[in-house]
């Protein structure tokens, strides 16, 4: 029971997060408040701040689902793991993380190929997996990738 109650605060979680890039409604291409803070391209998403440490300055909007579970700061495993530093790396290995067992086996090293198939769906790329919300929109994809590279 509390498994599927944690399941349930995850999904919640990640869909109050929703990018909010995506199409609500507005058609004459005016921005929220929330939009001025989003990057408007994936060089935006790159610009850094010296003062984070290597980290990039803003997320894209797309990221923000990601965010719902994930930290990017070295160590800050959450109800994910930690991002910082995952271009490069094996899946299932951040210290301090307890994986799935099909994560742990997968052998997958995380580059911007195997990051947009896990994306687009964690769970078709390695059934079992505990992730279970992608990022459908291959634009969206392609900005948060563009943000992990930067994560040191």
């Amino acid at each position: 029971m509390m498994n599927r109650r944690w399941a349930l605060l995850l999904v919640a979680t990640a869909l109050t997060a929703c990018d909010k890039a995506a199409d609500d409604g507005r058609s004459d291409g005016s921005r929220t408040s929330a939009d001025a803070i989003a990057p408007t391209s994936a060089s935006d998403a790159r610009a850094s701040d010296p003062g984070t440490s290597g980290h990039a300055q803003r997320a894209p909007a797309a990221f923000a689902v990601c965010a719902s579970c994930h930290a990017t700061q070295a160590g800050g495993n959450t109800i994910g793991p930690t991002l910082a530093g995952v271009f490069g790396r094996k899946a299932g290995t951040v210290p301090g993380y307890a994986y799935s067992a099909p994560l742990r086996a997968s052998g997958i090293t995380w580059n911007r190929e195997s990051l947009d198939t896990w994306l687009k769906g964690p769970m078709a790329m390695v059934p079992g997996t505990r992730m279970v919300i992608g990022i459908g929109d291959p634009q969206g994809r392609k900005m948060v990738i563009d943000y992990l590279e930067t994560l040191k």
